[in-house]
């Protein structure tokens, strides 16, 4: 595994532990060349799977991508690390059980709006000015008049 401080190719393996839902494999390693530590996750992938965008451009299934979006419209919120997990774990999932080769962002989107509704109410609506492109107030007022009895943490 290459080092992310110094980009040395060897590291070794320190601790290897499963984590809390058992869904990847967490690893500290330390760098054979710095001597830094640092932490790596292996998950199981079931197939290659591409991602059609709403340009019609096609790209390799990126879970980092999601965990970013998820994580930027849970800023500042109380919603732990944990939970950002599982949710985004919970996507990879459906998205893997389809058992198609191609799925398209909007039905990707779909998911992780349904998961953030379900963790809190001001994360999806976050998420969803962006995924559904709010261009006005006015668009940010019609949809939040929608969310009702949703989670606020």
């Amino acid at each position: 595994m290459r080092c992310p401080f110094c980009a040395h190719d060897d590291s070794q393996v320190k601790d290897s532990r499963p984590t809390e839902d058992n869904s990847a494999i967490r690893r500290r390693r330390q760098c054979g060349g710095c001597g830094a530590r640092f932490t790596t996750f292996e998950r199981v992938q079931l197939r290659e799977i591409t991602v059609i965008k709403s340009d019609g451009t096609r790209q390799s299934f990126d879970r980092s991508k999601i965990e970013q979006s998820v994580s930027l419209a849970c800023r500042k919120r109380s919603v732990d690390g944990e939970k950002i997990d599982r949710l985004v774990s919970g996507v990879q999932r459906q998205v893997e059980t389809l058992g198609e080769s191609e799925v398209s962002s909007l039905a990707i989107g779909e998911m992780v709006m349904e998961g953030l509704r379900q963790v809190d109410s001001v994360a999806y609506i976050r998420f969803a000015s962006v995924y559904r492109d709010f261009s006005e107030a006015s668009d940010f007022a019609d949809f939040a008049s929608t969310v009702r009895g949703v989670s606020a943490g």
